[in-house]
């Protein structure tokens, strides 16, 4: 070795020397060959200032999620991935070892152990191999829901106020035909003295809504909003044999790559206004990775995009840690790559003059330890990777060209067998199987329907309009002398309860029992 190359060195082993526990990535590269005595770590103190797992397609990352989510669930911390590819269900059966495993491990120091993860299969709606994932429409929020529908931010208003009519009027949203019964209602005669009390909603803004819902139901992406709605304090389970991998299918991303990315989205603000604060923990509640993360920011507006920024900044003060999965840093906002303090970095593929300028701009995010990062950001070979992490006094470590570790498990699919034995044994399985159609806004405002057809001058049929006789109450009690002034006042506190059970995306905050 040179002078050069015995300071790196060095500089790795020192830079990497963690006292704590450590998620182990793989060995540096010195010189083209790895390195044993340079493990390459990540303190999983360090996990909840968050990360970024980039590369270009076929470099590795579905590899490096792997071996991440398999050491995290060895330590007790439970991980949930989305598996969009379809070969992140290898994490619940033991790989096969093989001389060519042998062989590469032995380069990093490493002998072959064959793990099989506890895992939990997940789906949105109704899955062949996981438990249901479903959300309510009105845990959704307009917000997410206007993001889904691609809506504009005037017809993502309109949204708003007929979300906040559902609210006021005790209507439940629990799937898209309960919106539909809403808006109808609205927009009819009935409902046009409650329509004007909101401020108005165009036919034509109404259309556009209905439109698009429509639109989503006859692809059969309905069945992911409904009830029982999925509760996300079920990704914390810990087991024997370790943290839970939640696995969430999402085998046709392609043709709703808006409704999946945003469902994620929903699934981490959940988590955000239920978890309670937890400070610096020694190892995170959960890790959470978030693929396909550019997809979040495709014509966001400015809204949704700063709720994410925030989000991402605050959710670490509840135990979780938050990796973003893209193909590079640049599809990220300036303002949340500069909260990812880990680094994976996978090789980038330089074809046009743009990916030559992304290049430049991924090479600046670096610290320079003296590794040349474009040669290892343009030829690190697949399972290769350029990684900088927080160390545990959250400094950032040296740059090190990182040949990374294999997981025990099996690399791609399980099995047939494995996949229903898992489902079989699923403790949510029973919980969640079953969908289940309650009683909500389209069955109430039907009841009313009926009446107010037949309604006398003496039964006036505008009266379905009113914000108390939505309600439907339970029981009835004897008429109170009218008190304006008492109204007023519980009208506002009743409005700003209702306002502070959503969050920043306007999701419904979780009622807990």
């Amino acid at each position: 070795m040179t002078q050069d190359t015995n300071a790196l060195l060095a500089g790795l082993i020192e830079g990497y020397n963690f006292q704590g526990e450590s998620l182990d990535l793989g060995a540096a590269l010195i010189d083209g060959k790895p390195e044993p005595t340079a493990p390459i770590r990540l303190p999983l103190k360090m996990l909840n200032r968050h990360g970024l797992v980039a590369g270009a397609t076929g470099t590795g990352k579905t590899v490096t999620l792997q071996l991440m989510a398999e050491q995290l669930s060895k330590a007790g911390v439970p991980v949930f991935l989305a598996d969009i590819k379809g070969d992140l269900s290898g994490l619940a059966q033991s790989a096969e070892g093989s001389e060519k495993l042998t062989a590469r491990l032995a380069e990093l120091g490493k002998e072959f152990s064959p793990r099989a993860n506890p895992v939990e299969f997940l789906s949105l709606g109704e899955g062949a191999h996981g438990t249901p994932v479903r959300a309510s429409v009105d845990a959704f929020g307009p917000i997410l829901l206007a993001r889904v529908l691609e809506l504009n931010e005037t017809q993502e208003e309109c949204l708003q106020l007929i979300f906040h009519y559902a609210d006021t009027n005790k209507l439940l949203l629990d799937d898209l035909n309960d919106v539909k019964s809403v808006i109808s209602f609205l927009v009819s005669d009935q409902g046009a003295e409650a329509l004007k009390g909101l401020g108005g909603v165009s036919a034509a803004t109404a259309s556009v809504i209905l439109r698009g819902i429509t639109i989503m139901q006859s692809q059969g992406l309905d069945q992911f909003f409904g009830q029982p709605e999925f509760d996300t304090a079920d990704f914390l389970q810990v087991r024997e044999t370790g943290g839970v991998i939640n696995v969430l299918e999402l085998p046709s991303v392609n043709q709703q790559p808006m409704l999946f990315s945003t469902f994620l989205m929903w699934l981490l603000a959940d988590l955000f206004e239920d978890l309670p604060e937890a400070g610096d923990l020694d190892k995170p509640k959960l890790v959470f990775f978030l693929d396909e993360a550019h997809l979040l920011f495709k014509d966001a507006t400015k809204a949704f995009t700063d709720a994410i920024i925030n989000t991402v900044r605050l959710i670490r003060s509840k135990g979780v840690g938050l990796f973003f999965i893209t193909q590079s840093p640049t599809d990220l906002p300036d303002e949340v790559l500069g909260q990812l303090g880990n680094r994976i970095q996978h090789a980038v593929r330089v074809f046009t003059a743009k990916d030559q300028s992304a290049l430049k701009e991924i090479i600046k995010t670096f610290p320079v330890n003296g590794v040349d990062l474009q040669e290892a950001l343009t030829q690190a070979g697949v399972g290769e990777a350029v990684i900088t992490v927080l160390g545990e006094k959250g400094a950032p470590t040296p740059v090190a060209w990182t040949r990374m570790s294999s997981p025990g498990s099996t690399i791609g699919p399980a099995s047939p067998q494995v996949l229903e034995e898992n489902l079989s044994a699923s403790p949510l399985a029973s919980r969640y199987a079953t969908a289940v159609d309650r009683e909500s806004a389209r069955e109430l405002l039907e009841a009313k329907a009926a009446p107010a057809a037949t309604a006398t001058p003496q039964q006036p049929a505008e009266a379905p309009a009113g914000a108390q006789q939505a309600e439907a109450p339970r029981e009835r009690q004897a008429p109170a002398q009218p008190n304006p002034m008492m109204d007023m006042a519980l009208d506002a506190a009743s409005m700003i309860g209702r306002e502070l059970l959503r969050g920043m995306f306007g999701n419904r905050k979780r009622r807990r029992r």
